[in-house]
């Protein structure tokens, strides 16, 4: 990754370039046209970057104020620590800022945060199919081996 992009928290002016990189990503995992999120979701999900009682953060990846990429991560308690854990939820960047560092930084800025926050465990998931990610997942993190399973209501 070149020396100019800066891993920074989001600020309330970084909406109008946040947007469309929040729609890529929910469009890659097939949240888009008759299945995309409902307005409102993304609306509190922007807030709650900004409210101090949320442990909802995002970072992004500015190179000369463009935006080329997002991080969303929250901490949250667990029962085998003291300590919270940090879930990182989404990574996305956009098509051209691909296989130039930037998801890698991205994710070494949550790593970041969590360091500073006293945390020693940050954790995510991606789909199966996601194969460009994993590479760099593999190299970056550990697969603990875990099978996640839902019921949607």
């Amino acid at each position: 990754m070149s020396d100019d992009v800066t891993i920074r928290f989001v600020t309330r002016d970084d909406y109008a370039q946040w947007l469309p990189l929040w729609e890529g990503y929910n469009a890659f995992y097939g949240r888009s046209g008759p299945t995309a999120l409902a307005p409102e979701i993304t609306a509190m999900t922007w807030t709650r970057f900004f409210d101090a009682y949320e442990p909802m953060h995002a970072l992004v990846a500015d190179r000369g104020g463009t935006l080329l990429g997002l991080t969303h991560y929250l901490f949250h308690r667990s029962t085998i620590s003291i300590a919270p854990n940090c879930y990182l939820q989404d990574v996305f960047t956009s098509e051209a800022a691909r296989g130039k560092g930037v998801g890698r930084a991205l994710i070494n800025g949550v790593y970041t945060q969590a360091k500073l926050a006293g945390l020693s465990r940050v954790y995510w998931q991606t789909h199966e199919t996601n194969h460009t990610a994993m590479q760099l997942y593999d190299k970056i993190a550990e697969k603990p081996g875990f099978v996640i399973y839902r019921k949607v209501f």
